[in-house]
């Protein structure tokens, strides 16, 4: 998931539903019985982590274990991906489960014993990979969900398909990937998607609950790359050239006024970041040229167009000024539109939610400037992504390590939960919608 955030959250006063269901009781049996087996599975896929696209272990073990359990199963879709179908005793409504496969370039500093010693080399430079995003533990609890809903399959009132997806956190520029790419192959066909649901643990949010926002709930995102040309020259004579250190510096500035007087922040939120600037390799030579890299965020597709063409505009212009020359380039490998949760389906699947967790521990937030590509899935059928809590209790969610830190750490009794709930929403929506 791109970028995280500090959340805002509030319980909400909603009575708990009692668990009667049969069904309900022998799921959370299952899935307490499973907890040892989802964290051995997540340890695993921890320590050996695998940047997007080139997920061929994690596949592998994910495709074994699927049709051990009897599935349908089709593997190498969109490069990795795997897909699992569960058809259940009874007809009914096709129900997608979506789990992410890839890692980031990021080197843990985690003090675990399961800890990644892996390394590669990502955009020329040497990096460690690791789950620092909980993509782990998302492949560990689905597999979970496929062990129980297949143990109980006589039981379901329509099809499971459980998605295991690659390239979540992007991929390479020019091509397609990720969930973008699992549609385009036709992830949502045959059988054709009536709903699907993901989850996304979340290291500072309380374990034990589960945050949900109906609507726009995460935002698009387009990255960008900006090339600012000048003129290089000796250190000591600037005035013989034309810097594009100076310039970028000036973009870079200049690019803050987007946000802060272009967007109706009371209806809104929106970011303009740069976050890789590169250019030059000694200090008395000024470089030819600077590459910077940064991302949009927005909520909308008017504010979405907006931000492009202000970051556009602002570039061009502030190094026509100074003699230089730049070249934007928007969206330079990355675009996912607006992640929504169907209202309706939001509002259908709540009183599960908080049966299965409780109804104090179901907690509502903004919308996030984080991104997902699960926006893809929901703009072709209704769909419904929650977070999951993951943070130890007690801590303080100001300063635990986030998503994409070197540092994030995942308290591994929320599996359980996680297993549950999506084991439960399945249950509740075949119920709900049989043919």
């Amino acid at each position: 998931m791109k970028k995280l955030y500090m959340l805002v959250i509030c319980a909400l006063s909603t009575p708990v539903f009692s668990q009667t269901n049969p069904l309900k009781s022998e799921i959370g049996r299952k899935a307490d019985s499973l907890q040892n087996q989802v964290v051995a599975w997540r340890r695993d896929f921890h320590e050996h982590p695998e940047l997007g696209n080139h997920e061929f272990r994690s596949a592998a073990i994910i495709a074994k274990y699927l049709q051990s359990l009897g599935l349908e199963v089709k593997t190498g879709i969109a490069t990795t991906g795997v897909v699992g179908i569960l058809r259940g005793g009874h007809p009914g409504p096709v129900v997608a489960l979506r789990s992410e496969l890839d890692a980031l370039p990021v080197t843990e500093r985690t003090p675990v014993s399961f800890a990644s010693k892996v390394k590669t080399v990502y955009n020329g430079q040497e990096v460690g990979v690791m789950h620092a995003c909980g993509h782990d533990t998302h492949m560990a609890m689905l597999m979970a969900v496929a062990e129980i809903l297949a143990s109980i399959k006589n039981e379901l009132h329509g099809t499971v398909k459980f998605i295991f997806q690659p390239a979540e956190e992007g991929g390479p520029a020019g091509e397609t990937y990720g969930a973008e790419e699992m549609v385009k192959e036709g992830v949502l066909e045959n059988p054709k998607v009536d709903v699907i649901f993901a989850q996304h643990i979340i290291s500072n949010i309380p374990v034990g609950t589960i945050t949900s926002h109906p609507g726009g709930t995460l935002a698009a995102v387009n990255d960008m790359r900006i090339v600012v040309k000048g003129k290089s020259a000796h250190g000591a004579s600037p005035w013989s050239g034309v810097d594009p250190i100076v310039v970028s510096a000036q973009i870079i500035n200049n690019l803050q006024t987007i946000v802060s007087r272009n967007i109706n922040l009371t209806e809104n939120p929106a970011v303009v970041t740069v976050g890789a600037i590169k250019g030059g390799n000694r200090s008395n030579i000024i470089p030819e040229t600077v590459e910077m890299l940064g991302t949009l965020r927005a909520f909308s597709p008017e504010d979405e167009k907006m931000l492009i063409t202000k970051v556009t505009q602002i570039a061009i212009k502030t190094a026509e000024a100074q003699g230089a020359v730049a070249e934007v380039t928007i969206p330079y490998s990355i675009h996912y539109p607006v992640t929504v949760n169907d209202p309706a389906l939001t509002a259908a699947m709540l009183p599960t939610l908080q049966q299965t967790a409780g109804a104090a521990n179901i907690l509502s937030g903004p919308a996030l400037t984080a991104s997902e590509d699960f926006s893809y899935y929901s703009q072709k059928v209704p769909g419904l992504f929650v977070f999951l809590g993951g943070m130890p209790r007690g801590a303080d969610p100001k300063t635990v390590p986030i998503n994409h830190s070197p540092d994030f750490y995942i308290d591994e009794s929320a599996f359980a939960l996680g297993v549950k709930t999506l084991c439960n929403l399945t249950v509740d929506y075949m119920e709900m919608n049989s043919k």
